[in-house]
């Protein structure tokens, strides 16, 4: 079986992978579209730290194929978008509609797989650039025959996180304003959410010029270059106020990047009573420097967000829906598809700046 292991050195397409046979209450996926995230790259450089070998990819969708004798809810044959949230569905998050605070659900990786005899890591609980992966009942969501899969494994990361932390953490209010940093496959996932629901001022803010045109046609009001001009200084140009405390500027702003001074602009964009929702993934050591007074004295609020606050079951049948009404873009997040054999030129082409998102295919 095929799959792409980063072994601590590199990342690279191998033949002799194989993955178990589900237990009782998981499924194994043959897959036929992954997305390839920034986040797998950040297995790859150590930003984010995780063992070694490891099978790569998050963001994928596919066909069931085989499932556990505890099994209800999928069948083989139907078509799933794999979420990496394999929360327990029985705690008190879970059952509170907040499976992501679950914590049977980050940080307990598995070795589902096997390289040439050896155990092998999974990572975020899916491990999507294989031929077959083996996750939990609950991270496989059935949709619609009809919707690409191509399109539909985008959801499983990109949309959900970009969009989640707009509809689920931050519930952008009709009217509103905001800033979007980092118009990746994340932050185009923000602008369009942020459309969806009645953002009036939606300001993308990149370091590529190229980005504009995509962030336009999501949505975008507004571009800032932030490579050729100062980003807060800009965002304030285009939303001046009056008055002490660095009034002006925007009700929300989405950290969609994982770099420190990023987050820091982000912070300072916000007018009175504005909220920055961080979505990036810095390092581990990674820190925030802020006027602790610029947040108390005017209300000002900063929040994290996980995997778009989601509940899966609930959101990915959502984001089919608006996709098939024309209300949520997917097909045009797919700038290009790719075998499996060329991940190193879907990540190059990523670097470049090419890319809303690439996707690899396994046919």
């Amino acid at each position: 079986m095929r799959g792409i292991v980063f072994d601590g050195e590199k990342a690279q397409v191998t033949q002799a992978l194989e993955v178990r046979a589900p237990g009782p209450t998981e499924v194994r996926v043959s897959m036929v579209a992954a997305g390839v995230c920034h986040s797998d790259v950040s297995v790859i450089d150590g930003t984010i730290p995780f063992p070694t070998p490891v099978v790569l990819g998050h963001e994928g969708a596919g066909v069931v194929e085989e499932v556990g004798s505890a099994v209800k809810k999928v069948k083989v044959g139907d078509h799933v978008v794999l979420t990496t949230l394999a929360s327990c569905g029985q705690c008190q998050f879970c059952s509170s509609g907040h499976p992501t605070w679950c914590r049977s659900s980050i940080g307990m990786p598995a070795q589902p797989f096997t390289l040439d005899g050896q155990p092998t890591w999974n990572f975020a609980a899916a491990s999507v650039f294989a031929d077959a992966t083996v996750v939990a009942e609950v991270q496989a969501v059935p949709i619609d025959r009809d919707v690409p899969l191509t399109s539909a494994c985008l959801i499983g990361c990109g949309v959900i996180t970009g969009a989640g932390a707009v509809l689920n953490r931050a519930k952008v209010a009709p009217g509103q304003s905001a800033a979007v940093f980092g118009i990746g496959g994340i932050g185009l996932n923000v602008i369009q959410a942020l459309v969806i629901s009645g953002a009036t001022r939606i300001i993308a803010i990149d370091t590529v010029p190229g980005k504009e045109a995509l962030a336009r046609q999501f949505g975008a009001t507004d571009f800032i270059n932030a490579a050729q001009t100062d980003a807060v200084a800009a965002v304030r140009d285009l939303l001046p106020g009056t008055g002490i405390m660095a009034s002006g500027g925007v009700d929300w702003s989405f950290e969609c990047v994982g770099h420190p001074a990023v987050l820091t602009n982000a912070v300072n964009v916000l007018d009175w009573g504005g909220n920055c929702v961080i979505i990036g993934v810095p390092p581990p050591d990674a820190k925030l420097d802020a006027l602790i007074g610029r947040l108390t004295h005017i209300d000002r609020g900063i929040m994290g967000c996980r995997y778009g606050s989601a509940q899966p079951h609930r959101d990915i049948p959502l984001f089919i829906e608006l996709y098939k009404q024309g209300k949520l873009k997917l097909d045009e997040l797919v700038s290009a598809t790719y075998p499996l054999e060329q991940f190193d030129t879907v990540v190059a082409d990523m670097h470049d700046g090419k890319l809303a998102r690439g996707v690899l295919t396994f046919s």
